[in-house]
Order: structure tokens, then C-alpha cells, then sequence
């Protein structure tokens, strides 16, 4: 798999726990679907951590019922205990709906990656262009896997990402 996309330097190819060394490709086709659909989700979330940070947020009522405003809801791991219960049912239902609406299963192209959504247009005139754009989601993928996970530390231990 070193020729794969995602092999860049500094670090070259890299399996430090040997997940691929066995050499199979429909498993290693699986994780790097997987890859891609965890850094799309970490750079969402990453985003989200700073944004009401940085912009503010929304004027008016997360819940009206409650009287909880969105204001109300604390930046961070702490805004977890605060979201109403239906929220969660609602986070949770478009996240089901967004797994299961795209055909996952080998060689449908959700099963390498394409959910349907794209960020950028891809060409066919420009292939050299389109591996550079997908090579860098994946780079900026791994470096929002972390950098969320740092902020959910750092939140931890402190009480605040910043």
C-alpha cells in the first residue's frame, strides 16, 4: 500500500500497528473509507469547537418549551449535559440518516468515499489536480482527528479548549 493515496512525506507510508500487513486490499479499502468519513467528521468538528468561540451564536431558543436559548448552552465538553434530550435524538437521527442513505458496499462509490457531497468539482481534464485535492482532505482529515481530540483533552483537564 505505499503507493496509495495519503502516503506523503515527511512520514511516508505508515502502519504502526500493522493493520495492513497482511496485504488485504477490500480491508484496507474499508479503513480508508473510514479514514476519510472520520476526518470529514473532525474537521466539521473541530470547526464547531472554535466557531461560537470566535462568532458568537445563534440569537434565540435552541428549545422554546424549556426556555433554554442557545446562548444558555456552554462552549465545549460542557454543553453536553445541557442539550435537551430530543436534541440528542435529533443529532443522532441525521447522523443515522447520513450513514445509511449513500450505498457503502464494495465498489459503489460510497464505498470509497463519495458520500454524494462535493466540495470541490472534480474534472476529468484535471487529474493531477483532483489527486492533490484529495490527498490534501485526507492530510487535513488526520490533522483534524487530532486536533479535535486535543481540544476534548484540553477541555477535559481545564474546563476549556483555549
Amino acid at each position: 500500500f505505499e503507493n496509495e493515496r495519503g502516503v506523503q512525506a515527511p512520514v511516508g507510508y505508515w502502519d504502526p500497528l500493522g493493520f495492513a500487513r497482511d496485504g488485504n486490499v477490500a480491508l484496507f479499502k474499508i479503513r480508508r473509507a473510514t479514514e476519510i468519513k472520520h476526518g470529514r467528521i473532525s474537521m466539521l468538528a473541530a470547526m464547531g469547537y472554535i466557531t461560537p468561540e470566535v462568532t458568537g451564536k445563534f440569537p434565540g431558543y435552541l428549545s422554546p418549551s424549556m426556555g433554554l436559548k442557545f446562548a444558555d448552552i456552554p462552549n465545549g465538553l460542557a454543553a453536553i449535559s445541557k442539550v435537551p434530550g430530543y436534541g440528542w435524538a435529533q443529532i443522532l437521527g441525521w447522523m443515522a440518516f447520513c450513514e445509511i442513505s449513500v450505498d457503502q458496499s464494495p465498489g459503489k462509490p460510497g464505498a470509497a468515499g463519495d458520500m454524494g457531497f462535493k466540495a470541490f468539482k472534480v474534472t476529468a481534464d484535471a487529474p493531477e489536480t483532483t489527486e492533490k485535492k484529495l490527498a490534501s482532505e485526507l492530510a487535513n482529515g488526520r490533522l483534524a482527528m487530532m486536533a479535535i481530540i486535543g481540544m476534548f483533552f484540553q477541555d477535559g483537564l481545564t474546563g476549556s479548549a483555549w
